[in-house]
């Protein structure tokens, strides 16, 4: 069966896809992070240098993780939007950004957290902790630029702008712990060598990472399908669907 994908670029199409698959990764989120905790603060062993507070990392590395993975899909949507003035695309990069924030908020006050017992400190200005805090900064000037434009189309030109240059910062946070002597442990997951933890603790860890990964879907389109009744609150068939409800 051919699905034409290319109608669902329509902002009229889409909302009622998102409104549709929605739930179901709100459902997946819930079930994947009862699993994923359960894993992590029942199932995995003690680790032997760290103690219990290790067990931190089954939240810290997979928001750190996404806080990444959404700033690039964000920028992606942004340049797109950008190069081919399509209107779903800008909002999409605008539905991504505040959970983009929260996911960066939280892979630093989890840090925090871990870092007072580990380095017996709640901060330095560490390679690794430095470059995501100016991602978190990035996300909030992103959010506060688009808010400070009222015409929707210069505000998504100019977050564009951010987001594309700012995608440099990614990569910076991804080797800081490479090309600088920094206190942030190595990545104990990597493609290219073995995991340097525990099966258990990998696999609690990777479910995490998946619940985040599926509510951090379900929030975008949430948020996605109110942008769209704002900005296209004139069209038509946001009107015939007002009158519906």
């Amino acid at each position: 069966m051919n699905v034409n994908w290319f109608k669902y670029s329509s902002p009229q199409t889409f909302y009622p896809l998102a409104g549709m698959l929605m739930p179901w990764f709100f459902v997946a989120a819930g079930l994947l992070a009862a699993a994923g905790l359960y894993i992590g603060f029942f199932v995995a062993p003690t680790d032997s240098q760290q103690g219990e507070a290790y067990r931190i990392i089954f939240i810290h590395v997979p928001a750190a993780w996404m806080s990444m993975f959404i700033y690039v899909v964000m920028a992606c949507w942004a340049g797109i939007g950008l190069a081919f003035n399509t209107r779903l695309s800008s909002m999409m990069a605008s539905a991504l950004a505040p959970t983009g924030a929260l996911m960066t908020f939280i892979a630093l006050w989890s840090g925090s957290l871990w870092g007072k017992p580990m380095w017996g400190t709640w901060w330095v200005w560490d390679a690794r902790l430095t470059s995501e805090l100016i991602l978190l900064f990035l996300y909030l000037g992103f959010m506060s630029l688009q808010a400070a434009i009222d015409d929707p189309r210069r505000a998504d030109k100019a977050g564009a702008v951010i987001a594309l240059v700012g995608v440099v910062n990614v990569p910076i946070i991804y080797f800081s712990v490479q090309w600088w002597n920094t206190l942030h442990q190595g990545a104990s997951v990597s493609l290219t060598r073995s995991p340097s933890m525990a099966t258990t603790m990998l696999t609690g860890m990777l479910i995490m990472a998946l619940a985040f990964w599926m509510y951090s879907i379900a929030v975008a389109l949430l948020r996605v399908r109110c942008i769209i009744l704002e900005r296209e609150r004139n069209a038509d068939w946001v009107r015939q669907l007002g009158r519906q409800l």
